[in-house]
């Protein structure tokens, strides 16, 4: 919600907050689900009266942006368990979207694979691998609890220590926890 100097030790200028800088645009809450219930109360607060008052003002500043919220949780049962407010939920939920969970959309996996492998060529400056057919049918059998990001996750560590140009089944560490040195 931004600062005014002198808010707080180490202010030393003034900031404008997310709701200011998309004033007369749009402000995406990634995990809209794992915000705070105080941090919920004052994003609702923004919601129904349309202004800010940043930290260390008394001032509101008037704001007119659109919201976009994603969420790997359902806010019904958050609301239910009374971790997301109610009152939030509604003025949120105005053009629910549901995004099918990778496990759902399995013949996805070979494009998406595809995708992460070329743009992990590009960054890396590397040949683009390949996929082999039974890597393709092992990542199709696998639940894939991360969704999409652990996939993306899984064929960066594979490109890293694939020992050929073609990504076999023992080269995808599926469900393995990296572990950390």
């Amino acid at each position: 919600f931004g600062h005014v100097k002198g808010a707080f030790t180490g202010a030393v200028y003034p900031k404008k907050g997310l709701c200011d800088l998309a004033d007369k645009g749009s402000i995406f809450f990634d995990e809209i689900g794992n915000l705070p219930l105080e941090t919920q109360a004052q994003l609702l607060r923004v919601i129904q009266e349309k202004e800010v008052v940043r930290l260390g003002s008394h001032r509101p500043i008037p704001v007119q942006f659109r919201i976009v919220c994603a969420s790997n949780q359902d806010l019904e049962t958050l609301v239910s368990e009374g971790r997301f407010q109610a009152d939030l939920y509604q003025r949120l939920n105005v053009l629910p979207i549901r995004l099918p969970s990778l496990v759902e959309r399995r013949e996805d996996i070979p494009l998406l694979a595809e995708y992460f492998l070329s743009r992990i060529a590009q960054q890396q400056h590397r040949p683009l691998l390949q996929i082999s057919g039974e890597a393709i049918k092992a990542m199709q059998a696998y639940p894939w609890p991360g969704n999409v990001r652990e996939l993306q996750n899984t064929l960066q560590r594979a490109s890293v220590l694939a020992t050929s140009d073609v990504l076999i089944p023992k080269d995808l560490p599926l469900g393995q926890v990296p572990s950390i040195v």
